[in-house]
């Protein structure tokens, strides 16, 4: 009886330093994420659900959308230019990957192209605001012939870049949101055809 008593407090004593450890590993982490942008939460919980499914970090942190059937390299093209055009964002760049690759190879391949995409005034908010924004300049989006032969539109998720830390300055964040769904309705249309 003494020794199943010992064995309990013993339980109880692990499990009481075990609760002071966590809390002060998790602590600071959780006060921290209290001053976080409000939709921070559902922001990594969105990151975590697809990195468990896919088991890809890289696959967490974009939007694809398949190209739908029939559609051309071109006809997502001209949607894109149409597009952007329209909803006011400067194209600053194009990189066709897959031809260069075949220029120095002699191979043919699979089509891959990006397309780049920037509000310049925004841009330099973004960047006045703190330097390391400017890793995500400017809004890339890419299309990708899968190794079955579909075409996929690619991005990069903006969400943690918007939501994921403390609260960008409303000004700032209104702008962020605004080229949020204008890369997302490019992406849209694209890939549906629809001018």
């Amino acid at each position: 009886m003494k020794a199943i008593r010992n064995i309990l407090a013993l339980i109880g004593v692990l499990a009481i330093v075990g609760l002071i450890w966590a809390g002060v590993k998790i602590l600071p982490y959780y006060s921290a994420f209290q001053s976080f942008d409000p939709q921070a939460a559902a922001t990594y919980e969105d990151m975590l659900t697809k990195l468990m499914k896919t088991g890809s970090a890289v696959d967490a942190t974009i939007w694809k959308q398949e190209v739908k059937e029939g559609l051309t390299v071109s006809d997502v093209e001209d949607v894109m230019k149409s597009v952007s055009n329209e909803l006011n964002i400067k194209s600053v760049g194009e990189l066709p990957l897959s031809q260069q690759v075949e220029a120095m190879t002699g191979q043919k391949q699979r089509f891959l192209k990006i397309y780049m995409y920037c509000n310049p005034l925004t841009a330099a908010k973004m960047v006045d605001y703190s330097d390391a924004y400017s890793a995500y300049l400017p809004c890339r989006v890419s299309l990708v012939q899968d190794k079955q032969g579909r075409l996929w539109i690619y991005s990069l998720n903006m969400d943690m870049m918007i939501h994921g830390g403390k609260p960008l300055p409303h000004d700032l964040k209104e702008e962020a949101i605004h080229v949020k769904k204008v890369i997302e309705t490019i992406m849209q249309r694209a890939s549906s055809g629809e001018f």
